[in-house]
């Protein structure tokens, strides 16, 4: 026992979420089109210079890194998640352009209201001298539930919490998810915690020994989707500081266990330049070789331009999955001992926690 006073979170008053002011509705995400050749005439048209000539380069080397099996890994901060491009995220991993998506703790917490409520993002300035930011009741709830469930069931955060809301959402919403969409994908979605960050570490239920024991295995698994990238692709959405900080030692991990980063193409996207993201992501990890891109730019602007830009051409075909099993071919990482990642069945072990209709 600490010899230190600890606050009481079970004093802690809540209040449902559907009575809390949301800044950010469903209704106005981003709608992907249905026909990207519409979108053709006007890329073409771009001028070849400067941040547009490093724009279509890169999605030449995303394009280049699918259509011979590499892996295409995405980092995204929370506000890629709460400005309403979860579509697009969801239609690059249907179409095979997206082998991995990793998180931040706000990212779940967003895709969470997404799913259930169809609106995130409350008015911290509105809330906190009224002692109730963070105090919604039910995304707290759930995701503490849901957290310690995936510890139970010896699973990745971002693996519990994507079979959670793919089971328990109504539909509708499941589909708008992230998580639930890369679950059902079978595409591994790490989330990468710290403690005290998140509005949920706030309330009674909060176990940090499931927390940790999930986010540390999400790293591993982290680890052995970055060991699939040595001809591949990592693109940082707006993470400023914590992903980019873990994808440096998931590369220094798998630099020490002989993966070869000989073509590594990076990517940073974010609305202004960062020391650890261009530190991190694009000079770092490419002095084995590659090439590394900052993108400056409104997310809401700049990322749909990028993902449309992706899917011209069609689908990339059907390569192997990456970094998921044993000897999967490609760089070195990708068939240095890796375990399968395939998501385990929902049949197992059924949720305690409420239906959609229980709210």
């Amino acid at each position: 026992m600490s010899r230190y006073p600890e606050i009481d979170m079970t004093r802690v008053r809540t209040y449902p979420v559907r009575r809390r002011k949301s800044l950010v509705r469903a209704e106005g995400f981003l709608r992907p089109v249905a026909d990207p050749g519409s979108f053709r005439e006007f890329w073409a048209s771009l001028p070849d210079l400067l941040a547009a000539r490093d724009l279509r380069e890169l999605v030449a080397r995303v394009r280049r890194a699918r259509e011979r099996g590499a892996g295409v890994l995405v980092m995204a901060g929370g506000h890629v998640l709460k400005t309403g491009l979860g579509p697009g995220l969801i239609r690059l991993m249907e179409e095979g352009w997206v082998t991995a998506i990793a998180l931040n703790g706000a990212g779940t917490i967003h895709d969470l209201e997404i799913a259930f409520f169809g609106n995130t993002s409350e008015d911290v300035a509105a809330q906190l001298p009224r002692g109730r930011f963070g105090m919604a009741r039910e995304t707290s709830t759930w995701l503490n539930q849901w957290t310690r469930e995936a510890a139970s069931r010896g699973e990745g955060l971002g693996e519990g919490l994507g079979r959670a809301y793919l089971e328990h959402a109504p539909p509708e919403g499941a589909a708008r998810s992230v998580l639930a969409s890369a679950y059902r994908l079978g595409v591994p979605v790490t989330v990468h915690l710290a403690i005290g960050t998140d509005i949920n570490h706030q309330h009674a239920g909060f176990d940090g020994a499931a927390a940790g024991a999930t986010s540390a295995r999400d790293f591993r698994i982290f680890c052995a989707q970055v060991s699939g990238l040595g001809d591949g692709v990592a693109l940082n959405l707006g993470s400023a500081v914590l992903l980019p900080e873990v994808f440096l030692k998931a590369i220094s991990v798998c630099v020490n266990l002989g993966t070869r980063f000989h073509d590594l193409t990076t990517a940073v996207f974010d609305f202004q330049r960062q020391y650890r993201p261009a530190e991190n992501v694009i000079r770092r990890p490419t002095l084995q070789g590659g090439r590394g891109f900052y993108l400056v730019g409104h997310h809401e602007i700049l990322l749909p331009l990028f993902f449309q830009a992706v899917r011209l051409g069609g689908p990339p075909g059907t390569p192997a999955p990456v970094g998921r099993s044993k000897g999967s071919g490609g760089s070195a990482g990708r068939a240095a001992k890796l375990t399968s990642m395939a998501p385990r069945g929902r049949a197992a072990g059924k949720s305690e926690a409420p239906r959609s209709g229980d709210r």
